[in-house]
């Protein structure tokens, strides 16, 4: 679609084309924060405030002392932890030493940590020592020879950080027993860095800033190679984006952003951390989102800006009793992604904050933003928006040919946000590239005349009922708004008659919500072949760390 009927749709003052190449490397755009900002708060946690810089200096020493370890430019060194302020220290340090930031998701088994570390060749680790215990249990068969590790009061000071760090490990026993001999606590390894002088290295844009591993929800888990040219596009995709509503910030105010997604998933790497350096954001750290009783109580302390998340967070605060603890008056932008956002869900939102919620999407291959709808939406449109600036997408059908407004296709993306390919895998590459040098997403789409599109399903999330196509992302939507349902998912599942049936899963808000009532409900807004086979209500649906519900393990249970 290279007329780029979307153009129309920009919100005034939004460029059609950005120059993504003003920075040579995330590394120079970091420290041209730390200086311009250096006086200001860059994240805000627990309570306690890092300024641009003290990063700087944290992030300095911890790359020099990283250096010392004898690695070499273009190394991988992970980090495992939760939102805690030594996660942007660890990754500036890692970067201006001129190694590549694995991010790994703190909640993985030893069996998935053992795979990305061997997969992504990491030879360091940074990891809280809460989760310590699961990398003892497979260290010995990854390439990893040194670990850096952290605790949850480390940044806090000494009183605070040892009261903090005692209650963490002695009180709400979360940090189980370990043995690494010769890892190395996160503190000293700054000491000993701040009394060198960092090595210069010399970053390149096409140089791999980032190994950004996928769900693996298509097999084994791979990484998205992110060159520092494509983050920084991405950064500066989003800024541009979120600028129309942004710039009403107050002068006298510091843009402050909410970080309650994990700083290892990608939308809050780049959009959280990545976006708050480069506009001198004050970032507040969110260690643990499925708390949200603290949550609330955290925001509450803070006048805030910018909140990006997904569907269930967003609907669980707004369900929460303590929602208006917070002051939401000057929320500019709700920023939707990772999974759908549901209309019911986008209605109570606006209703409370006043800030409707934009829904974006991605994919951790495209840095991750790739279309967003307009921050100047005044409600839900239940479509991703339209494609960021220097940004193009189509539809494919089949044969790999561009399908036209109205009809359904896989979404493929071109843009310098675009990964160079999957960490070591040729093969796989190749089967997501286009020759045109599109990303093929796996999502099945629909755009219309504006250039809005609209995700009909994944390719394989869809259920075939007597040859109709049933998409879970709809029915989802619709039982979303059923009065007592909190939330739901729907699955395929085997059936004699059909081929499959709906199996629909769902948590009560009411807990007198009936089968009967689901069901009349259903037929009242879904045709005949979209309506449940099977409805079963559980406590709880089964969600990654992110938040997404995981589809393949209902249909796991199913059969």
């Amino acid at each position: 679609m290279t007329d780029r009927i979307w153009l129309k749709s920009y919100p005034p003052g939004v460029p059609a084309d950005l120059d993504t190449s003003q920075y040579p490397s995330l590394v120079a755009l970091m420290e041209e924060s730390f200086k311009k900002y250096a006086g200001k708060t860059a994240y805000s946690f627990m309570g306690k405030d890092v300024s641009y810089a003290q990063t700087d200096s944290l992030s300095q020493a911890f790359a020099v002392y990283l250096q010392s370890l004898g690695l070499v430019k273009g190394d991988r060194v992970a980090i495992m932890m939760p939102n805690v302020p030594q996660y942007p220290v660890a990754v500036a340090a890692i970067l201006r030493a001129g190694f590549v930031v694995v991010n790994v998701n703190p909640l993985y088994t030893p069996r998935e940590l053992e795979h990305q570390l061997k997969d992504s060749g990491s030879k360091a680790i940074v990891i809280i020592e809460n989760f310590a215990a699961t990398l003892e249990k497979c260290i010995a068969a990854t390439p990893v020879k040194h670990v850096v590790l952290c605790a949850m009061g480390d940044q806090l000071g000494l009183l605070k950080g040892a009261l903090v760090n005692y209650v963490v490990r002695n009180v709400k026993k979360m940090v189980p027993a370990y043995s690494l001999p010769g890892a190395v606590r996160f503190n000293a390894a700054v000491a000993k860095g701040s009394s060198g002088s960092l090595k210069a290295v010399k970053i390149k844009p096409d140089d791999v800033a980032v190994l950004q591993y996928t769900g693996g929800t298509t097999g084994v888990s791979k990484g998205a190679v992110l060159l520092h040219r494509n983050v920084i596009a991405n950064v500066l995709q989003s800024e541009a984006w979120n600028q129309p509503v942004m710039k009403q910030v107050p002068p006298n105010e510091q843009p402050t952003g909410v970080c309650a997604l994990p700083l290892y998933h990608i939308f809050a790497f780049t959009v959280g951390m990545m976006l708050s350096m480069r506009t001198g954001g004050k970032l507040i750290l969110i260690p643990n989102p499925r708390d949200l009783p603290a949550v609330l109580k955290e925001l509450s302390k803070h006048v805030i800006h910018s909140f990006p998340a997904v569907n269930t967070l967003f609907n669980g605060l707004a369900n929460h009793p303590d929602f208006n603890t917070v002051d939401w008056s000057h929320l500019k932008v709700s920023v939707g992604g990772g999974t759908a956002v549901q209309s019911s869900v986008a209605k109570i939102w606006v209703e409370k904050t006043g800030c409707p919620i934009c829904e974006g999407y991605g994919l951790s291959e495209t840095s991750p933003s790739a279309s967003c709808n307009p921050v100047t939406a005044k409600e839900y449109t239940g479509t991703i928006g339209v494609p960021l600036p220097s940004t193009y997408m189509k539809l494919l059908d089949d044969d790999g040919k561009e399908v036209g407004p109205g009809q359904s296709g896989e979404i493929a993306i071109k843009g310098p946000q675009v990964m160079a390919g999957y960490w070591q895998r040729p093969d796989e590459t190749a089967k997501v590239m286009t020759a045109d040098g599109f990303f093929k997403s796996g999502d099945i789409g629909v755009v219309d005349e504006n250039g809005f599109f609209k995700i009909v399903d994944r390719k394989k999330d869809m259920i075939l009922v007597s040859g109709f196509n049933v998409f879970p992302t709809e029915l989802e939507d619709v039982v979303g708004q059923c009065p007592g349902v909190l939330e739901c998912a729907c699955v395929g599942v085997k059936d004699e008659k059909t081929g499959e049936g709906v199996k629909l899963v769902i948590v009560r808000k009411d807990p007198e919500l009936t089968e009967a009532q689901v069901r009349a409900y259903c037929k009242e807004n879904l045709t005949g072949y979209k309506q449940p086979k099977v409805i079963e209500f559980r406590s709880e649906l089964p969600k990654t760390p992110v938040g997404k519900i995981l589809r393949r393990e209902l249909r796991d249970k199913t059969h």
